[in-house]
Parts: C-alpha cells; structure tokens; sequence
C-alpha cells in the first residue's frame, strides 16, 4: 500500500483553508478590539458621572466637572443630563463608523444630594 497516494488529492487544502479563514479571523479580532474599547468607554462614563455627583454635592458644576474627569477625545462625546441631584453621563466609544458609535453608546448615572442638603 502506498501511503503517499492517499493525500495526494488533498494537496494544499489546508493552504486554502487558512486562507478562506483569515477574513473570519481579522473580524473577529475588529470585534473583540471594538468590545474593549466600548469596555473601557463605559469605565471611563462611570468616572465622569462620580465625578459630576461630588460636584453636585460641593455645590459646583456638575457638567463641567463630569468633563474634567473624561480624557480628551471622549470629553468630545460625552452628553451629560442633571436632575434633582442624578447626574447622567452617556459617551459614545470611537468607532470606524459614526452609526456603530452610536450603537454602542454607554451610559452611567450617579447622586448625590446638592451641597444645601
């Protein structure tokens, strides 16, 4: 029995597999990328929302502290709404796609009582 005659029809099959499979892999990394970034724009939203509650509770502007808090590029994409001492920060995450950032927009919320009490 010859060996070598049974894979000879297979002959760089797995050449073109790998190669069928690179898009698949490459999305999947764009995916996981975006994922974390969106992650990270959520931690950042959390920050920015604490940091307009402690200025609610000081008495100063909660809006400007919520940007403060908020690294350059997000402060750019941030919204942030006040009521009755609940500060809501929404950030979109950079994106390819200004339709994908808007997807994928996080929001945080805090409170805290004004500094009348």
């Amino acid at each position: 029995m010859d060996f070598r005659s049974l894979g000879a029809g297979h002959r760089g099959q797995a050449s073109l597999e790998f190669l069928a499979s690179v898009p698949a892999m490459v999305l999947s990394l764009v995916i996981a990328i975006q994922l974390a970034i969106t992650g990270y724009t959520l931690h950042l939203a959390d920050g920015a929302a604490e940091a307009g509650a402690l200025a609610v509770a000081a008495g100063t502007d909660p809006e400007a502290a919520a940007r403060a808090a908020m690294p350059g590029w997000a402060s750019e994409q941030l919204d942030v709404d006040l009521s009755d001492g609940l500060i809501e920060v929404s950030v979109r995450p950079p994106a390819p796609l200004p339709s994908v950032s808007e997807a994928l927009k996080v929001s945080s919320i805090a409170w805290a009582l004004d500094g009348d009490g």
